[in-house]
């Protein structure tokens, strides 16, 4: 395969922008129909990005060896829509219609046949890693919500109590749907370490235009069945042989995968000092305040410092999180949870004022992984 055709053709084809995926799912569906229901309205915007990562994933098949665990996973991952292997030469035609129809005379028998020995490596690694993990693990499980409260306006804390054994690391997410809402899918992480009542624990923010975040928070109650995804994820990885104390700055309800963490210190036994800041603009977001200052009673190993940074009636400390994480910066390990633009502010921060990089440990989620996820 020609790796550098492929990169040229995507290039030129992604400068239609909008009009890329709108012909590929015309293309897809009039050519199978029965992939609608694969795409529904509500996905839209997420099955546009799809059309765009699958061009740029195939056309970086050079680099297969570092692709593989990422496609591998998208391969596990998305048995939760239905798709089956019968789904993956629907989609390849579909792009290669796509990719005829932007390039015109650009098109050659030589290119068409690149692309479709690149687009074949991609399904098979995935539809191989999905008919793999088959064997042992189902595309969903189902977790029966147990406890819905709403601490504060448009935030929710929910603990649901899963069907089957569930393995996952404190720190990571999986992609969860509601009934009300049964093809639309977010990642939530976790916010607790595995638990043998086999039950989780989610923080979930209502965000506008949050079709699943709406129906977690205000339509979701007690006895109501999620489906939740594998779980992904290893940027907030705690491991065992990790060195130090730890210092963790959370923002929103970025807290969930920070406050795992912290019951896995707690599970493991106190070898680590632990200092976790939350930051939120009101006192009023501070939503899961109580719950933390407990466990710093509990374990004095544990210092929880609330940081409001708008909101001039507030006593306690006052700023951003990160401002008030450096003072208690004594070289520990940093970890960082929040929304994107926090996340990446608090890193730079973190690095202008001396942290080593190889100490700092970050995630971050947009509208779709985080207040959505």
């Amino acid at each position: 395969m020609n790796a550098q055709a492929l990169k040229d053709s995507w290039r030129l084809v992604a400068r239609s922008g909008d009009e890329v995926p709108l012909f590929f799912y015309s293309a897809l569906f009039l050519m199978n129909p029965e992939t609608r229901d694969l795409f529904p309205v509500a996905m839209a915007s997420q099955r546009d990005r799809l059309v765009g990562a699958l061009g740029r994933i195939v056309s970086n098949v050079d680099r297969v060896e570092e692709l593989v665990p990422y496609l591998q996973q998208l391969g596990r991952d998305h048995r939760k829509f239905a798709v089956v292997t019968e789904h993956y030469p629907a989609v390849g035609r579909a792009l290669l219609a796509t990719l005829e129809h932007f390039l015109g005379d650009r098109w050659t028998p030589a290119l068409a046949e690149d692309w479709t020995k690149a687009y074949s490596l991609v399904a098979q690694v995935m539809s191989d890693a999905a008919a793999d993990v088959s064997k042992t693990t189902p595309p969903w499980w189902e977790g029966e919500i147990i406890s819905h409260e709403t601490p504060a306006l448009g935030i929710a804390v929910i603990r649901a109590r899963l069907n089957y054994q569930y393995v996952f690391r404190p720190g990571q997410s999986a992609s969860i749907s509601h009934p009300r809402r049964p093809r639309v899918w977010r990642f939530y992480s976790f916010a607790n370490a595995p638990r043998q009542d086999n039950t989780i624990d989610l923080h979930v923010r209502m965000v506008d235009g949050g079709v699943l975040s709406a129906a977690l928070v205000m339509g979701a109650r007690r006895g109501d069945v999620l489906r939740v995804g594998a779980p992904v994820g290893d940027k907030l990885k705690l491991s065992p042989d990790m060195p130090g104390d730890l210092l963790l700055i959370a923002g929103g309800t970025g807290l969930a995968p920070l406050k795992a963490l912290v019951e896995q210190v707690m599970y493991e036994g106190p070898s680590r000092k632990v200092d976790i800041v939350v930051g939120a603009r009101t006192s009023r977001e501070l939503y899961d305040l109580d719950a933390l200052s407990k466990m710093a009673v509990e374990h004095p190993w544990l210092t929880v410092v609330p940081a409001v940074s708008n909101d001039p009636y507030y006593r306690g400390a006052r700023g951003n999180a990160v401002d008030v994480a450096l003072q208690a910066w004594r070289g520990q390990q940093v970890f960082v949870c929040g929304s994107t633009e926090m996340a990446q502010s608090t890193v730079g921060r973190l690095l202008d004022a001396g942290v080593p990089s190889e100490q700092i440990h970050f995630d971050e989620f947009t509208s779709d992984k985080g207040g959505e996820s």
